[in-house]
């Protein structure tokens, strides 16, 4: 099985990750955002919403993304299935989509995303472990950002806030497995933490966008 991108760390692969997951090595720790089935990338445009307390004029541009149909229906059980078997503990963001076919866990992650605008306030992430509900607030909301951070696809993770929950979660998690990479955001975290992933997406479209980042990523930690 050949990689479509690897780096000393990682190895990035192009295809369904129910194919792809049997075929690879068990990991310590997945970590990934599957498609919530709410056909978001349909069309690519995504946003436009107004403001809290703003006017109809006061509205947010809708940014364009590759229009696409993977968001067109949530992932299958034999997929969380595999995650399970596959890897030692699992953090999966928008569980509360597929909650039906996850084990129950005294652990959820909240993601605060202290937003200002008329969107979500947080998103939520199912967790293996066996300790309390957490709370993680990281702002992700236009240009009040956390940290500035491109966004290239529509339900993008920001790299800061992934990076927090492996140094709390991952700590004794040296190997990471993303089968729904999407634009990367989970081998970026990975590649400043060293850790070795393994990161697998359905879109090549998307798997350019990954690869491209990486070699960012690595061309700006050479400059430092």
């Amino acid at each position: 099985m050949t990689p479509y991108y690897e780096t000393e760390l990682g190895k990035l692969y192009h295809g369904d990750c129910l194919e792809i997951m049997p075929r690879l090595k068990n990991s310590s720790l997945v970590l990934t955002d599957p498609p919530y089935g709410k056909n978001i990338a349909k069309t690519g445009r995504v946003g436009g919403a107004k403001p809290f307390g703003k006017s109809n004029s006061e509205t947010i541009k809708p940014k364009e993304y590759h229009a696409s149909d993977w968001d067109r229906k949530i992932p299958p059980r034999a997929a969380f299935e595999l995650m399970r078997a596959k890897s030692t503990n699992q953090i999966i963001f928008g569980a509360n989509y597929f909650s039906n076919f996850l084990p129950p866990s005294s652990c959820w992650l909240i993601w605060d995303k202290d937003n200002t605008g008329n969107f979500a306030d947080a998103e939520l992430a199912y967790t293996s472990f066996n300790s309390a509900v957490r709370k993680i607030r990281w702002m992700w909301n236009g240009m009040l950002k956390e940290l500035p951070e491109e966004r290239f696809h529509p339900t993008q993770k920001p790299v800061g806030l992934f990076i927090m929950i492996l140094e709390k979660y991952g700590q004794d998690s040296p190997t990471v497995l993303d089968p729904y990479c999407g634009s990367g955001t989970t081998p970026i975290a990975c590649e400043r933490l060293k850790k070795f992933w393994t990161a697998i997406e359905i879109e090549e479209y998307n798997c350019e966008i990954i690869k491209q980042r990486i070699e960012n990523e690595r061309k700006q930690r050479k400059l430092f």
